[in-house]
């Protein structure tokens, strides 16, 4: 309903255009290190995920949390990104 008010129907659906490759051809891991928090209520696949992006941190969190983990759950959240960047920083 966004959408149709502000007239952004087209530009948010561009970047389904923009694409470099078809749609559902193979594509290249870009090798940019990319961290997942799973939590209870939400869905996520990982062997699905792991085909486009280079996971080097997952995390599942069964027993709370959802899709909307920063009003959820937003201590765990800091502290899953804090965790997931630290061996990245330069030193």
């Amino acid at each position: 309903m966004i959408y149709w008010l502000t007239n952004t129907a087209a530009s948010a659906a561009y970047i389904g255009y923009a694409q470099h490759s078809g749609w559902g051809a193979a594509k290249e891991i870009s090798g940019v290190p990319t961290a997942a928090l799973q939590f209870a209520h939400d869905v996520g696949i990982r062997r699905y995920a792991e085909t486009e992006n280079n996971i080097t941190r997952w995390t599942d969190i069964t027993d709370r949390g959802g899709h909307f983990a920063a009003l959820e759950e937003p201590a765990i959240l800091i502290h899953d990104i804090s965790e997931f960047f630290r061996p990245l920083r330069s030193t």
